[in-house]
Formats: C-alpha cells, sequence, structure tokens
C-alpha cells in the first residue's frame, strides 16, 4: 500500500521536469562540461533520454554543446533570478549578517537614511550592549552613528547640504560630532577610508564601525555595521578585526543587489 506522501506524489508529480533538473544539476564548479554518457550515468537515465533532455535544453538556451560536450550557459541564472528578484534588501541582507555575526560574535545592523535619521532594517543582535533595545525600525540621529556617517558621505553635495540645514546636532555624550563644520571633516575622511568608526558617540561605552552597500547603480543603497562594547575592544582591533568581515558581507550583499537588479541598468 503506498503511503499518503507516495499518493499524493502520484497525483501531481511531473517526472519529465524532475528529470530535467536533475541533468542541470549534473552540471557544477567541477564538472563545468560533461558529455551524453556522463550525464546519462549521473542521473541514471538511458543516453536517448539524457539526448532528449540535453537538445531540449539547448533548444530553451540553457545549455550549449561543441558537438562532443556539453555545458551550462548564463541563462541558468534566469532561474535563480526569478527568487532573488522577491526578495527585499532587508531579506537579501540577513543571511549576510547571520554569517558576519557568527564569524565576529558580535551584533551586525543594516540601515538606510530616512530623513536626518537612520533606520534598522535588518538586524542580527548577538548581546545586549546598549541601554535601548534595538530593533527593525529603530531609528537614531544619523550624526551619532557609523552608519549614518556611511549614509551622509554617500549623498551628493546638494543632498548633504540639505541634511546639515535640517538637522540637530544633540549631543549624546562628550563626544558626540555637534557641529555641521566637524561633520563634513569626518564624511571626508569616511569617504576616503571607506569606512566610519564611531567611538562612543551616541552611547557611553559602546563603538561601531560601518561601510557602505551600493547598488547596482553604484550608489550608497544602505550600510552595515558592527557595534562591540569600549571595554572588550580597542578601535585598533576593530579596523584589524572587524573591518575585514565586515567589508566582505558588503560586498556579498552586494552581490546579490548585483544580481537582481533589472536588466541595462
Amino acid at each position: 500500500m503506498s503511503t499518503p506522501h507516495e499518493s499524493e506524489r502520484a497525483t501531481h508529480h511531473v517526472q519529465s521536469l524532475e528529470r530535467g533538473l536533475a541533468v542541470i544539476r549534473t552540471f557544477g564548479a567541477d564538472t563545468p562540461q560533461r558529455t551524453l554518457s556522463e550525464v546519462a550515468k549521473e542521473t541514471g537515465l538511458t543516453r536517448a533520454a539524457a539526448r532528449r533532455f540535453l537538445l531540449t535544453l539547448a533548444d530553451l538556451g540553457y545549455v550549449r554543446s561543441d558537438g562532443k560536450h556539453f555545458s551550462l550557459t548564463a541563462k541558468v541564472l534566469e532561474l535563480g533570478y526569478a527568487f532573488l528578484s522577491s526578495l527585499s534588501l532587508p531579506q537579501l541582507a540577513q543571511p549576510h549578517l547571520e554569517w558576519l555575526s557568527g564569524e565576529v560574535s558580535e551584533s551586525s545592523s543594516m540601515s538606510v537614511l530616512e530623513g536626518t535619521d537612520i533606520a534598522y532594517v535588518a538586524r542580527v543582535a548577538v548581546s545586549r550592549i546598549m541601554a535601548v533595545t534595538i530593533s527593525v525600525g529603530t531609528r537614531f540621529p544619523a550624526h551619532a552613528t557609523s552608519m549614518g556617517h556611511v549614509l551622509l558621505a554617500g549623498l551628493s553635495d546638494e543632498d548633504l547640504a540639505g541634511y546639515l540645514d535640517a538637522a540637530t546636532f544633540h549631543r549624546f555624550t562628550d563626544r558626540t560630532t555637534d557641529s555641521a563644520a566637524a561633520l563634513r571633516a569626518e564624511l571626508s575622511a569616511v569617504r576616503e577610508q571607506g569606512y566610519a568608526l564611531v567611538d562612543q558617540e551616541l552611547e557611553d561605552g559602546l563603538r561601531s564601525i560601518a561601510v557602505p552597500v551600493r547598488g547596482s547603480d553604484g550608489r550608497v543603497a544602505a550600510a552595515v555595521n558592527l557595534s562591540t562594547h569600549a571595554s572588550r575592544t580597542t578601535p585598533d582591533q576593530m579596523r584589524r578585526r572587524l573591518l575585514p568581515p565586515l567589508q566582505e558581507a558588503a560586498r556579498r550583499i552586494e552581490a546579490d543587489l548585483t544580481s537582481v537588479a533589472p536588466p541595462g541598468t
């Protein structure tokens, strides 16, 4: 007697689709080219069946052949594009933030600029290091945060001037950047070095380091950061230990953003 699972599968399962996908999966980084015999052996198909699937995939533009060997074409990427393009920026970033926090055992976040504030859109909290609880949707004034400095550094001169006209430079600690002139000087350094390190400007004991995430058009779309307590990590240690994996996470997010950008952008 068949199980419910087998019975359910029998009513809807399209075996030819399963076999076609199995043919595609025989190709990989170690096997970019396969012969007909290799595909047949790998999938368990007869040579005649494997040939029909390969030729059909070639007709559809997913496979090419030099007469002996078959290989995938770039059109196969469209199969993953449909999934990636359905994801929002926070959804794309979340697994990379989880990887990042796992690598360095520090809390990581992503934010975007909204008015004169940063707004958190993704976060992985490893430990509680601030007096307030940070979650998606939390906002802080941009002038006192590492992600704010990165986002402001990515603005055009006109947009930055608009921000400076609207911003109020509230002092959260005695280290807070508290004037337009001081912030302009900091943003110039951020543009040159490619990251921002804020040392206890938002809260005593809190240090954070941030880098930009650029979209396919090259503009800064968001910022990602790592936060740590000043008692356990010095600024120099943050640059040496935290900055490289933070930059790697940003590169991975940018790669995903590029893969979901509409053609021609």
